[in-house]
């Protein structure tokens, strides 16, 4: 699967009605969805986000898209971990292009056109975090016989009789790469689409993502099943969908119940 120092005011001094370009870390798409998880959101770039030295070097030679989204999602990350107690930072890759995160803390990041996210955690609370968003809109033609298994299909062409107003296979595509979010900072190792099967659950917006290769040891028992909440939302026009896990700390819930679609 897969893919400055803050003195800004933004930051800072959280406006009275956020708007489209304030981090809303209430009601919005994610924000208020993964238990013990903060959430920080933005529909827009702001301007002028600074970034540390060792930041903007790694987007140096970026075309102007992609510094605007590594920017804003930065922001993003700032905010979310100021608000848990933590002092801003750079935020760099990884292997495997995955953030790295202050010593203590679970993360992951998101974006797509319009939207920007980050999502932290303590590791006292949370093991692992994954959170993906997209367009609420069909995969590429094609894109679905890669990322989905028969069974899979079957499962998204029944949703899609029954609940018409989410892009099944877009959430799909979304709840696999959160899986992979949150398996590769426990593993440290790739994860294929035909590594796990989602099951959504349209009532409830959750989903189990079953793993078929020998998951994580949390709190002394082995992870095989992640469980995620899902949400679609429209916010100026454009409707999106994502997903996110959260991983707790210590023993492992049990499989999330899920429906016959």
């Amino acid at each position: 699967m897969p893919v400055t120092q803050e003195q800004d005011s933004r930051v800072h001094r959280p406006a009275r009605e956020p708007g489209p370009e304030t981090p809303v870390s209430g009601p919005g798409l994610l924000a208020g969805t993964l238990p013990d998880v903060m959430v920080v959101e933005l529909f827009a770039d702001p301007p002028d986000i600074h970034l540390y030295p060792e930041e903007a070097d790694i987007v140096e030679h970026a075309v102007d898209k992609r510094r605007r989204e590594f920017a804003t999602v930065r922001l993003c990350a700032r905010t979310a971990l100021a608000s848990i107690g933590f002092p801003p930072g750079p935020i760099l890759h990884g292997r495997s292009g995955s953030p790295t995160w202050p010593d203590g803390v679970a993360g992951s990041m998101t974006h797509c056109p319009g939207y920007r996210a980050a999502a932290v955690a303590r590791t006292a609370a949370v093991t692992s975090v994954g959170i993906d968003a997209e367009p609420n809109s069909a995969l590429p033609r094609g894109i679905e016989r890669m990322v989905a298994s028969a069974e899979e299909r079957r499962t998204l062409d029944r949703l899609t009789l029954s609940h018409p107003a989410v892009a099944w296979d877009r959430l799909l595509f979304s709840a696999k790469e959160s899986t992979y979010k949150t398996w590769f900072p426990l593993m440290g190792r790739w994860l294929d689409f035909s590594d796990c099967t989602i099951t959504p659950d349209p009532e409830r917006g959750t989903f189990n993502s079953s793993l078929h290769v020998p998951g994580p040891v949390v709190g002394g028992r082995r992870v095989d099943t992640f469980t995620g909440h899902w949400r679609t939302a429209v916010h100026q026009g454009i409707e999106y969908v994502a997903t996110g896990i959260v991983v707790p700390a210590g023993p492992h819930p049990p499989r999330l119940p899920t429906g016959n679609p």
